[in-house]
């Protein structure tokens, strides 16, 4: 990032920007900066990989700040742009087999950062590792980075039927039936079910045996709670954990470990074949969501930011629809029983194992409100706690600069043992204790520039105050508002 010119009226900052992008970043001299009329007392300018930097006060932030809020203006880095000599980690694809006819897809990047942290990336429902490319490309050029497909979704799909059907029904079939939807299971499926006990014993084996140490893990939506699932039962292999706008619930029916009895009054518990009703009812549900205009409403609800191209992310998820066992996959993850343990116990076994758990959400996401994460952060009030607006339930794929910024920020605090501040914070703590932090997050897109509003959640801020704030915004959202 390169800061062309920095003109300075009083209490604002406004800095041009160079349309194009020079790999080396230049950090304006302090000393001229302090003599230009800017305010002394908030003035903070960071260089780094990851910093950004501080450059002064911000008057726009003032309508959303509250008293005790610093209003800082940032600039970070952008995602890599090799068209302006900028070079992306190479991301490259790869499998491997967990089970029989159960292979794992997976993308990795920076895997020549030999001494560098492994970062494990997990997808949330209905997609896959593709939806973190911006994370591979950019990450992975200071780190060593993964992304992986859950069994029965993206291209962990099953590469056979597991099923099969009598000569009696394959006979009365006029069409090519959907995978899964047969009489009778393969010995190698015997027993599978797409559940959250499945995925947790998928990502062991992967962090085990392909990246083989202890990673740093985070995850979107339903790979929120399994990333949060795994840490609270495999703590040694985890070095921290990021949740996306973690979903805090998964799995409608009682798991058959915790609940026995209660989960044998339910007959079908996800396995394969899929009994007669269950096929019926998936083929009706199946012809609706997998329809392109039904995935491009999705889309449109969980991005805040319409102007996003998710093309990329359209393609694949409806490419993945055409699979022949994407439909019955479809139903075992449904009416998959849930954890043995739910996100509430995980979230306390993780807080009695001191596992480090860091927050990042998309403050107008339709589905996982961030209520939901501020109720984590009250459970837990040292995690730090990020709020990014406008962004809705994918962060990291809508708004990657900031994620990415944050991501760095967070491992290298945890590597440095805490020696290095975490992204937003300044040489006090009193704000981090106190109440929350609030800036201005700018960052180079498509060349223009792009801000976005970001808030630190400090460890004494109340739950209460969350909601009320919560209730507020959509007030303001849904009536159109303004801030008294």
């Amino acid at each position: 990032m390169e800061i062309i010119s920095l003109n300075v009226v009083p209490q604002c900052s406004v800095v041009t920007w160079s349309s194009k992008l020079a790999t080396k970043r230049l950090v304006p001299n302090r000393s001229s900066l302090l003599f230009s009329g800017v305010k002394k007392s908030r003035l903070v300018i960071r260089s780094g990989n990851s910093d950004g930097y501080v450059v002064g006060e911000n008057d726009d932030l003032g309508r959303i700040a509250r008293r005790g809020e610093s209003t800082s203006k940032v600039l970070i880095p952008g995602l890599p742009d090799e068209s302006n000599g900028e070079i992306a980690a190479r991301i490259s694809h790869s499998h491997c087999e967990w089970k029989p006819k159960l292979r794992v897809h997976y993308e990795k990047a920076g895997c020549d950062n030999l001494d560098a942290p492994a970062v494990l990336f997990l997808p949330g429902f209905g997609v896959g590792s593709f939806h973190y490319e911006k994370q591979l490309t950019d990450l992975g050029r200071d780190y060593r980075v993964w992304a992986i497909d859950f069994l029965g979704q993206g291209l962990s799909l099953p590469t056979e039927d597991p099923t099969t059907m009598t000569e009696e029904t394959s006979s009365s079939e006029d069409k090519e039936p959907f995978w899964g939807f047969g009489d009778k299971t393969e010995p190698w499926a015997d027993q599978l079910v797409f559940s959250l006990d499945l995925w947790r014993d998928q990502v062991q084996y992967f962090v085990e045996e392909v990246i083989g140490e202890p990673v740093y893990i985070a995850g979107n939506s339903l790979g929120g709670y399994v990333a949060l699932y795994f840490a609270a039962t495999h703590p040694h292999l985890v070095k921290g954990v990021t949740l996306l706008n973690a979903t805090p619930f998964w799995g409608f029916f009682p798991n058959p470990v915790r609940s026995p009895k209660l989960a044998r009054l339910f007959p079908w518990p996800g396995a394969f074949p899929l009994p007669e009703r269950v096929k019926k009812i998936t083929e009706l549900v199946w012809q609706k969501i997998s329809d392109p205009e039904s995935i491009a409403e999705i889309l449109k609800q969980v991005y805040t930011d319409h102007s996003i191209n998710v093309d990329k992310v359209f393609s694949r998820i409806v490419e993945v629809t055409q699979h022949p066992a994407a439909a019955a996959s479809f139903a075992s993850i449904m009416l998959a029983p849930g954890g043995e343990l739910s996100f509430s116990e995980a979230l306390s076994r993780c807080k009695e194992n001191n596992v480090q758990i860091c927050l990042m959400y998309g403050r107008e996401d339709p589905w996982v409100r961030p209520l939901w994460g501020k109720k984590i952060k009250k459970e837990i009030p040292n995690a730090p706690y990020y709020e990014i607006s406008p962004a809705g339930h994918c962060p990291h794929d809508e708004v990657p600069e900031v994620v990415n910024y944050l991501m760095r920020g967070w491992i290298k605090h945890l590597e440095s043992g805490g020696f290095e501040a975490l992204p937003l914070l300044e040489d006090t703590e009193e704000d981090w204790e106190e109440s929350r932090i609030g800036r201005e997050i700018e960052f180079p897109r498509d060349g223009w520039k792009k801000a976005v509003n970001l808030w630190l959640y400090g460890s004494n801020y109340t739950y209460w105050r969350g909601v009320r704030e919560s209730f507020r915004s959509s007030f303001i959202r849904v009536f159109g508002g303004k801030s008294a």
